[in-house]
């Protein structure tokens, strides 16, 4: 029997929109167990190790995260619990019972200050509570010495959940008229494309015939869709498509970062270098504007 086959996975975050996916593309690789929050209360330590406990995984798959980058600034306490201290619980269990985590971490580590994609060994100056609490976790898990994968993201949509995609796809059949911001560049990025790179990884680390390291192989990689484009962009794609199957009249107009007035600022250019990723695990991923029509 494959080796692959006999792993015990736990998904953290199964309603959300990498968990749910992650839900169908692992279960290929094991035996699969998922839970949210009303089966595992992730601000409370005990909830946590007693469920890991309970299942005893191989393999730990946190997609559960606190992402309301806004709010965040004013539930500082509660983005930290979620994005930095469950993942590091997570990690220590992982550490002392030879389990496999692995996590998803966010472009929103960077301060989007450079001038080309950002790769693993930039250092990161999150501008955000949200980004600070996520890299928090980012170094939870590095440094409880489990063996890891972190993929940092970027911009996750897909069609179930709240996100973007959701958002202008409703606005556009609604409103007139929309403003959305064109001056921060990043890679939108499909949850199924994130959910489907993680079992490929995972196959490949767990495959017999896999022999390198896997203490070595732990890190962080970047995975996003190809591409960059700014949220105009990416609303303006998800018109032109809309369009094809319905009436769509509505005006999207450019304004800047200044002229949004967000609560919490954003990395000006967040895109992501898949070097890394491809070097180890062979992975190229597919352009965001194509993965924006598997979506549609």
């Amino acid at each position: 029997m494959d080796e692959t086959k006999k792993s015990r996975i736990l998904i953290f975050g199964k309603n959300g929109q990498v968990g749910w996916e992650l839900c169908r593309t692992l279960s290929t690789l094991g035996e699969i167990r998922a839970v949210d929050i009303d089966e595992c209360d992730l601000t409370d330590k005990a909830s946590i190790i007693n469920t890991l406990d309970a299942y005893k995984p191989s393999v730990i798959a946190n997609a559960a995260a606190y992402t309301a980058v806004d709010r965040a600034e004013t539930e500082r306490g509660l983005a930290f619990k979620l994005n930095a201290d469950a993942p590091g619980i997570m990690a220590d269990w992982a550490a002392k019972h030879d389990a496999l985590m692995t996590h998803y971490s966010t472009d929103y580590v960077f301060d989007g200050t450079k001038k080309e994609p950002w790769t693993e060994d930039d250092k990161p100056n999150p501008l955000n509570v949200y980004g600070e609490s996520k890299l928090a976790g980012d170094l939870n898990i590095q440094s409880s010495g489990c063996k890891h994968l972190i993929f940092r993201t970027s911009w996750v949509y897909g069609a179930r959940g709240k996100n973007f995609y959701l958002t202008m796809r409703k606005m556009l059949r609604e409103k007139d008229e929309i403003r959305v911001v064109n001056d921060q560049y990043g890679a939108p990025t499909w949850c199924r494309t994130i959910a489907e790179a993680t079992a490929q990884a995972l196959a490949q680390v767990q495959s017999p015939l896999c022999s390198a390291d896997m203490r070595k192989i732990s890190g962080v990689y970047n995975l996003t869709n190809s591409g960059v484009t700014t949220w105009y962009g990416f609303a303006n794609a998800i018109k032109d498509m809309l369009k094809v199957h319905e009436h769509i009249s509505t005006t999207i107009l450019p304004i800047t970062s200044e002229q949004y007035r967000s609560v919490a600022l954003r990395p000006y250019l967040s895109a992501l270098s898949h070097h890394k990723l491809y070097e180890t695990f062979m992975l190229r991923l597919l352009d965001w504007d194509i993965s924006l029509k598997q979506v549609l």
